[in-house]
C-alpha cells in the first residue's frame, strides 16, 4: 500500500511573493509524492491591487482557499486588523484542508497570520528568505519572528544561513537554496525588447528608468522619505516606468501621489501590476532602476542593472556592486541617478555575480519539502549556552 502524498500548503498574499513562489510551486506540483494546495489572501483579492488572484488561476495551481482580509485602509491600524481577520479565515481553512507542512516566504506583515495559526494547529512551517536584514521596515522583525516559528529554513545567501543558525536554529534545518525569484532568469522565457514594448504599449527610449517605491513602515509617518524621492523624479529628464507599491500603511497615499506625477510629468507611465515575466523582462531592458524595493537589490543584480537605492528601507541588506545607496535627499538622489546612468558605471558591472543565487533554488526547496522526515520536527533542540 502506497503512502498518501505529502500535503504541502503554500500561502501567498501578493504579486511580490507569488513571483518568488512560482517555480517552487511548479516543482512541487510536478511531484507525484506531493499534494499541493494554495491559500490565497490579502492583496491578491483586492481590485485596488489588480486582482492578482486571476494570475494564479491562469497558471492552474490548486487554490484551497480564498481569504478576504485586506481592509480598504491606509493606516497601521488597518494593517493590524488585517492580521486578525486573516487568522480567523486561516483557522477554518487549515482545519478544512490541513497541510502536513506549510510553506511561507519572506517578511510581509500578513505572514504573521498563517504562522500563528499553524503554530496553534501544530502544523510544521517551512520558511524562505530568512536571515536577511531590512532595518527600515517592520518586515525585519516579521522575518525574524517567522524564522523562530519555522522548522525548516531556505536562505537566499550563505550569510543569511549563518545568521539563522546564530538565532538558535539547528544547522540541519537550515538550507542555503538561493532566492527562488532568480529561477525565472534560468527557466522562464523572457520577452525581447520589441515584444516587451508591444506588451507595455510604450517605446523604451533611453534613458528609461524603472521606479518602485514602498512605504517605510518602521517610521511613524511611512511616507516621510517620499517627498525627496518624488521631487527628484519630477526634476529628472527621461522616461519613467512606475509600478504600484505594496499594501502597507501609506500605500494609498503613494498611489495617489504617483498618479499625480504621471499626469504632470511627461514620459511617465504607471502600471498597477506587472506579471513576473514582464517585470523580469523589463529589468533586462531599462537603463536603471530607482526606489526602495528589495527587487532592486535581489533581482536587478542578475542583469547587472544599475540601481539607485533610496533611504532606509533596505538598510542592512546584502547587495552587489550594481547598487548605489543614497539618503532621501532630492539633490543626492539626482546625483546618484546620473552616476547610475553613466556609461562608465554600467561598463564596470560587466561580469558581476548576484549574491542571491544562480536560479536553482526551486529544485532544492521542493526536494527538501517533499523528502525531509517530519517525525518529531516540531521539537527543536535548545542552543547550548556558552560556559
Amino acid at each position: 500500500m502506497n503512502p498518501r502524498p505529502r500535503r504541502i500548503g503554500v500561502v501567498t498574499t501578493s504579486r511580490a511573493d507569488y513571483s518568488h513562489l512560482y517555480w517552487p510551486l511548479r516543482e512541487l506540483a510536478a511531484r507525484p509524492d506531493v499534494e499541493l494546495g494554495l491559500f490565497t489572501l490579502g492583496a491578491h483579492l483586492s481590485p485596488a491591487f489588480g486582482n492578482t488572484i486571476r494570475e494564479i488561476e491562469r497558471d492552474g495551481f490548486p487554490i484551497q482557499s480564498r481569504i478576504e482580509c485586506l481592509l480598504s485602509s491606509d493606516t497601521d491600524t488597518g494593517m493590524a486588523k488585517t492580521i486578525g481577520l486573516a487568522i480567523l479565515g486561516l483557522a477554518d481553512a487549515f482545519t478544512a484542508w490541513r497541510p502536513d507542512i506549510l510553506l511561507l516566504i519572506a517578511d510581509r506583515y500578513e505572514m504573521l497570520a498563517p504562522a500563528s495559526t499553524a503554530l496553534a494547529l501544530r502544523i510544521p512551517i517551512a520558511h524562505i528568505e530568512g536571515g536577511e536584514i531590512s532595518q527600515g521596515a517592520i518586515d525585519d522583525a516579521v522575518r525574524n519572528a517567522l524564522t523562530k516559528l519555522s522548522h525548516i529554513h531556505f536562505t537566499s545567501t550563505e550569510t543569511a544561513r549563518r545568521r539563522v543558525i546564530a538565532m538558535g536554529e539547528e544547522p540541519w534545518r537550515v538550507h542555503h537554496a538561493g532566492a527562488p525569484s532568480l529561477d525565472h532568469l534560468r527557466r522562464s522565457k523572457l520577452l525581447d525588447r520589441s515584444a516587451l514594448e508591444a506588451k507595455l504599449g510604450i517605446s523604451l527610449t533611453p534613458p528609461t528608468i524603472l521606479a518602485a517605491w514602498h512605504p517605510v513602515t518602521i517610521l511613524a509617518d511611512t511616507n516621510t522619505e517620499a517627498d525627496a524621492f518624488f521631487a527628484a523624479l519630477a526634476a529628472h529628464q527621461g522616461q519613467l516606468i512606475f509600478v504600484y507599491p505594496n499594501s502597507d500603511a501609506g500605500s494609498l497615499a503613494l498611489m495617489e501621489r504617483t498618479r499625480a506625477l504621471a499626469q504632470t510629468r511627461p514620459g511617465t507611465h504607471l502600471f498597477v501590476n506587472l506579471d513576473p515575466i514582464t517585470y523580469w523582462s523589463l529589468l533586462g531592458q531599462v537603463d536603471a532602476m530607482i526606489g526602495n524595493s528589495s527587487s532592486g537589490i535581489m533581482e536587478a543584480a542578475s542583469f547587472a542593472l544599475p540601481v539607485v537605492n533610496v533611504g532606509m528601507r533596505q538598510q542592512g541588506r546584502e547587495r552587489a556592486r550594481n547598487t548605489i545607496d543614497t539618503p532621501a535627499d532630492a539633490a543626492l538622489i539626482l546625483d546618484a541617478l546620473r552616476r547610475a546612468l553613466s556609461p562608465d558605471f554600467r561598463a564596470a558591472l560587466r561580469g558581476m555575480e548576484n549574491p542571491y543565487g544562480n536560479g536553482t533554488a526551486s529544485q532544492t526547496i521542493a526536494r527538501i519539502l517533499a523528502e525531509t522526515s517530519l517525525e518529531g520536527i516540531l521539537i527543536k533542540q535548545p542552543t547550548p549556552l556558552p560556559y
